[in-house]
């Protein structure tokens, strides 16, 4: 249930339908006499499959059902979750969430933009990683990981930079975020330049979802590009003009290679990879 309630809501009804048939057909299905001694143990097996698929053909459509519903559920209360954020002109907003709403938040100012999210919960083996994201048509070969830090009193540290920023070049990811609902010591935002990991705090993020909101009537493409710009800049400072290849002229975008003598060291590749294999350094 818990599986089937990751999937869209309309999945688990497709799941839940597949399997009454395909159950349904099994339960139908007559079972052969013994005509000889040797067979008595197909027959049993049979007859095992028969009554399994029997139970199953309403056990297991209900089950699908349920977690279509959890599905359908959790995306009304990151809807609510993300009306009523919009709604308030306060950063501090995001102060009063608890740290489960202020990752559903942050995952679905992701999704706004374009990107598959997968929701891990953070802690664990994963370094405390919140978020997985990937980008459509990249066959998940070009990752995103973020952490979320719902911290009230305290700015982030640079320790929490450096922490992603190691599980990045472990787990060969193309960049990182650092989302919080307060903000980031200089030492975090030091460490951050000339990294592919962007720092984002709760003023920024906050407007994010404002606009998005705002914006929902004017079609995806103006959310996903205020998204790209507002969650790619460094906070306090302005968004840089867009770098363009050298070779196409397509927009470029941060990356950090991963083998070689500059391994961990950060640069501009083109947006149109592995087509075009244009690179410029960060100055």
């Amino acid at each position: 249930m818990s599986v089937v309630a990751l999937l869209p809501w309309w999945a688990g009804v497709a799941l839940a339908l597949v399997s009454y048939l395909v159950l349904h057909a099994i339960a139908s299905r007559p079972v052969a006499p013994a005509a000889q001694v040797g067979q008595i143990g197909a027959m049993v097996s049979q007859t095992l499959w028969k009554t399994l698929a029997g139970v199953g053909q309403y056990v297991l459509p209900i089950i699908c059902l349920a977690g279509a519903g959890m599905s359908a559920w959790g995306r009304k209360v990151r809807r609510d979750l993300v009306t009523n954020t919009t709604q308030s002109k306060a950063t501090d907003v995001l102060d009063g969430m608890s740290w489960q709403e202020f990752e559903m938040l942050t995952a679905e100012a992701f999704r706004m933009q374009g990107y598959r999210v997968m929701e891990t919960g953070g802690g664990g083996a994963d370094g405390g990683i919140d978020l997985v994201l990937t980008k459509p048509g990249t066959n998940g070969a070009e990752k995103f990981l973020v952490q979320c830090k719902q911290w009230r009193a305290f700015k982030v540290g640079v320790d929490v930079v450096r922490e992603l920023y190691g599980v990045m070049a472990a787990k060969g990811a193309a960049g990182g975020f650092v989302i919080t609902s307060g903000r980031f010591t200089d030492e975090a935002r030091n460490f951050a330049s000339g990294r592919n990991v962007k720092l984002v705090d709760g003023e920024r993020l906050h407007a994010l979802l404002q606009r998005a909101k705002a914006s929902g009537s004017t079609g995806r493409s103006q959310v996903q590009r205020f998204a790209a710009s507002a969650l790619s800049a460094e906070p306090d400072k302005p968004v840089a003009q867009a770098v363009v290849c050298p070779s196409c002229s397509k927009p470029m975008v941060q990356r950090v290679s991963k083998r070689g003598t500059n391994a961990g060291s950060a640069f501009w590749g083109c947006s149109g990879y592995p087509a075009c294999r244009g690179t410029r350094p960060i100055a």
